[in-house]
């Protein structure tokens, strides 16, 4: 073990108690922290009063400068530490440039979201070049958070580059709409937040056992019957709506219809095709083994009834048509076998030899043809080939046309999948499902009637206890994974709000800032340029990161007081010895 001067090692130790106050010295911060940052004079410069944007006219494009012209015009970004930037004043700054390598590019998965941004010492122009419209976006965001100041002196900073891209390309937020209902503005509020983090995919939950929100044209009983009522559903009109304010925002909509399982709304309209619907989920005397559903909520589509593909048919068709997005996520999780067991049909197939992965298989051989006919590659979730009960063969599922999202057991699950050849997405909910640890919402539950303390040690919340941010920034989804073939398998990841216990009355602060944090982490990553862990550096960068999206009409909620905002490092755990940190 080689051994280090002691001057050098309390130089070290300095410097890293000092590294809070020198980061925020600096005006601009930068969230996600980009790939590589230059800007070695620490000099700004003002904009022109007329300064304005250029760039090639593009639908999406267009309507994206237009929103950043007039946010960098009208935000007065004054940050919450002040520091000393000397300005120049020789000239202003009195437009930015931007150049497309190709703008024909769709949203897709994989797509170039690269970019590179310069504000040259003495010119009066920036300049910011990127391969695809939608790396552009992600450079105009960057150029909007290194704006600050008031109008008529609004700054940036001058002599800088910066070249940037994602780590992976699949950057997403799951939200759950059946379980309770969110308005189109709502939405759209967090696809706008997304956009700003450089989140790319809007993963939207639409239907469950609790609710079918969804108006499809070939299907108009599902909604009429299965959603909450009138105004809570979503009609092709509003779902226009949002994939176009998604493509503007550079944020891909991704809809999930999940089923077999999850499927109890579907029989408000279809009782025939829907085993044990509107059955009360966990029957007294029965073990958990022999439940009906995980949750309050219950049915499932039968296999075994021809109508089932009919309908689901027309689902998959309708939802394609109002959907451009690649993927189509099918669903596929928590099919459990007491539901199926309560149909007559199913209990005589059971009886002459039958399994229940073998009708998980019928229904998977016949509705993964619907999705791959309208030209998607089918998602579903790890239990599709994972389950320990209900399974089907890799056979079933083609790896050219599948996608799985793992979300139990961390990264061994991921392991599994990648090694087995699929492609994964990354949603693993002991550290990105946000809605756990905050109870559980089952009634007439004895557990909380404990006094001394007493009761369940995770508070009733299944997935407990509570995602901090820290721990979604540290989760790397890639740990284990040596070989390189199988790390390529890895698209990316999704943190998750599940709506049990969320609404549109505290949506923005079930996300944010967390869902930012999961956003750098998988942009520039979780560890500096010596491969060490950074997240006591992004604190300070995180919270100002918080309060600017709070300016900006975001409900985040906070992570410190502002007190440690305002006394950088003197909120940090407590250090014993410089060795600690060696």
């Amino acid at each position: 073990m080689p051994t280090f001067p002691k001057f050098h090692v309390l130089l070290v130790f300095f410097v890293w108690l000092l590294s809070p106050w020198l980061s925020s010295a600096i005006p601009i911060n930068i969230w996600p922290k980009p790939r590589f940052l230059s800007w070695p004079q620490h000099k700004g410069i003002t904009l022109s009063p007329d300064f304005t944007i250029i760039s090639p006219q593009h639908q999406h494009l267009s309507a994206s400068v237009t929103r950043y012209r007039n946010l960098i015009h009208s935000e007065n970004y004054s940050p919450l530490i002040t520091s000393t930037i000397k300005l120049i004043k020789r000239y202003t700054l009195s437009k930015l440039v931007v150049t497309i390598t190709d703008l024909s590019l769709p949203l897709h998965h994989g797509v170039n979201e690269s970019y590179t941004l310069s504000i040259p010492s003495k010119s009066s122009s920036a300049h910011l070049s990127a391969h695809s419209v939608w790396g552009a976006m992600h450079g105009l965001e960057t150029f909007s958070q290194i704006t600050w100041g008031k109008a008529p002196e609004l700054c940036v900073p001058v002599g800088i580059y910066i070249q940037d891209s994602p780590l992976f390309g699949h950057r997403g937020v799951l939200l759950d709409t059946s379980r309770n209902y969110y308005g189109v503005e709502d939405i759209t509020r967090t696809i706008k937040a997304m956009s700003a983090n450089k989140l790319n995919v809007f993963h939207w939950h639409i239907t469950d056992s609790h609710s079918f929100p969804l108006v499809l044209p070939s299907e108009p009983s599902l909604a009429a019957k299965g959603s909450y009522g009138p105004d809570m559903v979503y009609t092709p009109e509003d779902v226009s709506m949002i994939v176009q304010f998604g493509l503007e925002h550079g944020v891909r909509v991704l809809p999930e219809i999940d089923t077999p399982g999850h499927t109890g709304s579907w029989g408000e309209a279809y009782p025939d095709i829907v085993t044990c619907a509107n059955m009360f989920w966990w029957p007294a005397g029965k073990s958990w083994e022999e439940r009906l559903a995980s949750e309050p909520g219950t049915g499932q589509l039968n296999p075994l009834n021809p109508k089932t593909y009919e309908v689901v048919q027309n689902v998959i068709q309708d939802v394609a048509k109002l959907f451009p997005e690649p993927f189509f996520h099918g669903g596929g999780d928590e099919v459990i076998p007491g539901c199926w067991k309560t149909d007559p049909a199913i209990t005589s197939f059971l009886s002459s030899g039958g399994t229940l992965s073998q009708l998980l298989e019928k229904y998977i051989n016949s509705t993964l043809p619907y999705i791959v006919s309208q030209n998607r590659t089918a998602v579903y979730w790890e239990d599709v080939l994972l389950d320990a009960k209900i399974k089907v063969d890799s056979s079933v599922l083609p790896k050219g046309h599948t996608i799985l999202q793992t979300w139990n057991n961390g990264n061994a699950n991921t392991k599994r999948i990648v090694a087995a050849g699929y492609r994964v997405i990354v949603s693993s909910s002991e550290y990105y499902y946000l809605d756990c640890g905050h109870g559980g919402f089952l009634g007439n539950d004895s557990q909380y009637d404990q006094q001394g303390g007493g009761g369940s040690s995770d508070g009733g919340s299944w997935c407990a206890p509570f995602k901090t941010w820290q721990t979604i920034y540290n989760y790397d989804i890639m740990d284990g994974l040596v070989d390189e073939e199988e790390r390529k398998l890895v698209l990316g990841g999704e943190v998750a709000l599940w709506s049990e216990q969320a609404d549109p009355t505290v949506l923005d602060s079930r996300l944010w800032p967390r869902a930012s944090a999961f956003a750098e982490s998988l942009w520039s990553g979780n560890r500096d340029e010596r491969g060490l862990k950074r997240c006591g550096e992004a604190l300070d960068r995180l919270n100002r990161w918080r309060y600017r999206m709070v300016k900006r009409g975001v409900g985040a909620e906070p992570i410190q007081p502002l007190w440690c905002l305002k006394n950088p490092g003197m909120c940090n755990a407590a250090v014993h010895s410089a060795s600690e940190y060696l």
